[in-house]
């Protein structure tokens, strides 16, 4: 039996390459602007969304209460709890700052862009990921400080979010916006040329891979632990995101979601958002020594979910074709 090896994941697996031989292209000090380009990129994403919605389609969207509430319950109350539960075997003060580590990235927001581009490239319900993914960050400005503070003992609350948020808005909502009202003139162009934008959007997920990997690599994050906690820490992180997403699944089919309802629930009730753990990192823990530990979990799974959730978007997207 000959084994199909799919042409987009091959494509993942040699951005990673590339990105552990150069990843001086994906860093903050590189002159590639592949900040700007993916800005950019993502910005065209949402607006061929809006292009290819109509605001009927994304009224009845917005309306799909049981999705939306699932998504946002999964997010901050069921990823917190499950890393709540490993909290009574913490034996000593290293475990206790990996354990808080791992519970500074159950309590964070969903991202944005990759979990709406996700939804799309598997077929999902796209406008009931923009709304889950953009409200996320919002909701968790209140909620993670909230959640962390039951274990943090001094928490600065002046810092200034508005850059974020207008960023956020000018980057998703308005695209959106503006393609929506355009729709009536250009969706049936956009629709013609589908096959065309999905290969844009693999181009930018592929750009979000590189630069979250290079980063990893150029801060050498690898070589803060040992091979053998790095490993202990990678599997807890591959282990709390399994068992995020077949309970997020299991709940959407209890919940009697249609399938692009499921595939959205799962995509976006298990992402986590890695700007916004780097910008809250700051509020919590300031300049702790420990700050690079506490950041490795996040930043881990951030590329992991990242890599499970192309494979399994590519796989769902080949089967919903087929049916």
């Amino acid at each position: 039996m000959k084994i199909k090896i799919d042409k987009f994941v091959l494509s993942i697996v040699v951005v990673i390459l590339i990105a552990y031989l150069f990843p001086q292209w994906g860093t903050q000090e590189s002159k590639f602007p592949i900040n700007t380009i993916s800005s950019i990129g993502i910005s065209l994403i949402f607006f061929f969304y809006g292009l290819k919605l109509s605001p009927s389609k994304l009224k009845a969207g917005l309306k799909n209460w049981k999705l939306h509430i699932l998504v946002q319950l999964s997010t901050f109350l069921l990823f917190p709890l499950l890393v709540l539960l490993v909290h009574p075997f913490i034996q000593n003060s290293e475990q206790e700052t990996i354990w808080l580590a791992f519970f500074f990235l159950a309590a964070l927001p969903s991202t944005v862009s990759s979990s709406v581009v996700m939804v799309s490239l598997a077929k999902g319900n796209i406008p009931g990921a923009i709304f889950n993914a953009s409200i996320s960050g919002i909701i968790g400005i209140a909620i993670t400080p909230l959640w962390m503070g039951l274990f943090v003992n001094e928490i600065q609350s002046d810092f200034d979010f508005t850059d974020i948020y207008i960023k956020l808005i000018l980057q998703i909502i308005v695209p959106v916006i503006i393609g929506l009202s355009l729709q009536r003139f250009f969706g049936a162009f956009v629709q013609k040329h589908s096959s065309k934008l999905t290969l844009f959007d693999k181009s930018i997920i592929l750009l979000i891979i590189y630069k979250s990997f290079a980063e990893s690599f150029e801060r050498n994050i690898f070589s803060a632990v040992s091979f053998l906690d790095l490993c202990i820490i990678l599997g807890g992180v591959i282990l709390l995101f399994s068992i995020a997403f077949y309970l997020t699944g299991f709940l959407s089919k209890k919940l009697k979601l249609n399938r692009e309802d499921q595939i959205t629930a799962q995509f976006c009730g298990t992402k986590k958002s890695l700007v916004h753990g780097t910008v809250f990192s700051k509020i919590l823990f300031g300049n702790m020594a420990t700050i690079g530990i506490v950041l490795l979990p996040l930043m881990l799974f951030h590329a992991t979910q990242i890599l499970i959730i192309s494979i399994v978007a590519t796989k769902k997207a080949a089967k919903n074709s087929s049916l």
